[in-house]
């Protein structure tokens, strides 16, 4: 029932949602979605030193296959937003404006990871994000 769950957000389909419940065994391994974010290589790495944080590229590191399958989700998601508009996504709207599509891609993915850990951790259902009245 959690590949069903996880399969109602945008980006993730049945072969990711299986996928994840085959890796992962205990969502609650990690300490936050970060984390686990970090385990399937799709955080930035850091060289921060003297209190100046310095991101770079994804660090490439971790489940190569999950990490392909997040952002063939992604970029499934950018294309339909640019098709059909992404009014109720403003968050990607504004990066799609300001980044190249996969590195907003990227992002994205990342995000997503994030919510599917939140959802497999808490044993929740998605919810759609209610966008800002502006």
């Amino acid at each position: 029932m959690t590949s069903k769950r996880l399969d109602a957000i945008p980006g993730v389909g049945p072969a990711l949602a299986t996928a994840l419940i085959a890796s992962i065994a205990d969502p609650k391994a990690f300490r936050s979605g970060r984390d686990f974010s970090a385990w399937v290589g799709l955080v930035p790495k850091q060289n921060s030193s003297g209190g100046k944080d310095k991101l770079g590229s994804i660090s490439k590191q971790g489940d190569r296959y999950l990490r392909s399958l997040f952002t063939a989700g992604a970029l499934a998601v950018i294309r339909y937003a640019k098709i059909h508009g992404a009014g109720h996504r403003p968050w990607l709207t504004g990066l799609l404006t300001r980044r190249p599509t996969k590195v907003a891609a990227i992002a994205l993915a990342n995000k997503i990871a994030r919510m599917a850990w939140a959802m497999m951790a808490r044993g929740e259902r998605y919810r759609e994000p209610v966008a800002l009245a502006a």
